[in-house]
């Protein structure tokens, strides 16, 4: 009863905030071309496509994402592990995008922003759901409830663009107005691809871009911009420092993020017939532990090597969360592991153990510049950490 309370409490302060900004501003949205962006996994990346084909196409956007807000040729730091600001910077934030002289404004938009009224005023337009898989149980307690979550961006809504190849947002069509076109897309709506934006899953992503470029008029041609796409800090980022192995840092950190990226490189040409995936990921403290489970069994399943270490505990003990990851393992999977736990010496131990022709992922940072432990967020960077680790090779 304690927690109910305090979530029923806490949301309403969002929504008595968010009014208030809304009005302080000005109704900045209303003067906007909104499109609103949610899923489990890939909406990042959705963003930026959108984002880079409206700029080609001369048209006057800008983004917020998780990575960083965009406004003409300025970037604008978020703050440490923020998708959906809050209304206090995002109200202004958007008055900013208005000021600007921008018509477009691409939103990413979390299911606790659009449960928490964060986004209360925003005035989307276009709504985007990329999928939704099992993720945030921690804070939805049910599937049913973070579904319902994701739904709300869809309210009020000119056109919802649908993955009708994901079963949850599938089903979503039922909860749209009457009043609303639905634009369904599938990984076969586009054939364009991107060498940056390999698997199927980035089929996704662009065929989800593609549709929300089309509603808005642009002509097929400035699609081509996603031909050479140069992709996003973070997500699949490959660096390259004249080593003889692949070395990748992604932002996976999701049961199907993780299976998604993992079976794509599995199923990749390896240089040589015995050639090893190394994966180096743990899971957050504090965060949903219903799946630390799955984020293992999906490891053993496609890594030939894992090294289990620290990703933002927090104040949640090391030892619990390692046991969460392995708990559901047999000894001869648990033996396809080890445990590191300052996270440098597990990338250095990766990079160590790569021979010829491997692919070293780390995942679970991605793009972040910090990392929690206790309540203090220290900086950090999973790139920096396996260029200095490539470096040490030398």
């Amino acid at each position: 009863m304690p927690d109910i309370f305090h979530r029923w409490w806490r949301n309403n302060q969002h929504y008595l905030e968010s009014v208030w900004e809304v009005v302080k501003n000005g109704y900045p949205a209303r003067k906007l071309i909104v499109i609103g962006v949610t899923g489990t996994d890939g909406k990042t990346t959705t963003c930026h496509l959108i984002y880079e084909i409206l700029k080609k196409a001369g048209l006057k956007v800008a983004m917020l994402s998780t990575v960083a807000g965009y406004i003409g040729g300025e970037e604008i730091d978020t703050g440490f592990h923020v998708t959906t600001p809050d209304a206090r910077f995002l109200q202004p934030f958007i008055k900013r995008v208005v000021d600007a002289g921008m018509t477009h404004l691409i939103l990413e938009t979390t299911s606790h922003g659009l449960d928490q009224h964060r986004v209360l005023g925003c005035n989307i337009k276009i709504a985007v759901i990329t999928n939704i898989t099992h993720e945030h149980l921690d804070y939805h307690k049910t599937m049913a409830n973070y579904i319902a979550a994701k739904a709300k961006i869809l309210r009020g809504a000119r056109v919802a663009v649908l993955n009708q190849d994901d079963p949850a947002t599938a089903g979503l069509s039922s909860r749209v107005n009457r009043l609303t076109k639905i634009v369904p897309f599938t990984k076969w709506s586009d054939s364009r691809r991107s060498l940056a934006l390999a698997g199927d899953y980035n089929r996704y992503n662009i065929a989800a871009a593609a549709a929300v470029v089309k509603e808005l008029g642009v002509s097929i041609k400035e699609l081509e911009v996603i031909n050479n796409f140069t992709g996003i800090p973070g997500r699949m980022e490959e660096i390259k420092l004249g080593q003889n192995f692949r070395a990748i840092v992604d932002f996976a950190h999701t049961p199907n993020a993780l299976e998604q990226v993992l079976s794509t490189l599995k199923n990749s040409k390896f240089e040589f017939r015995n050639s090893k995936l190394i994966l180096v990921f743990g899971c957050a403290g504090l965060r949903d532990k219903s799946k630390r489970p799955l984020m293992g069994q999906i490891a053993v399943k496609y890594a030939d090597k894992i090294i289990i270490t620290a990703e933002d505990p927090r104040t949640e003990k090391l030892d619990d969360i390692y046991k969460g990851i392995i708990g559901s393992l047999s000894n001869e999977q648990c033996a396809m592991s080890i445990r590191v736990d300052d996270r440098q010496q597990a990338i250095n131990k990766a990079v160590k153990l790569a021979k010829k022709g491997d692919i070293v992922i780390v995942t679970g940072k991605g793009h972040e510049k910090s990392m929690c432990f206790g309540k203090t967020e220290f900086p950090w960077s999973d790139r920096e950490a396996v260029e200095k680790a490539i470096k040490m090779l030398k």
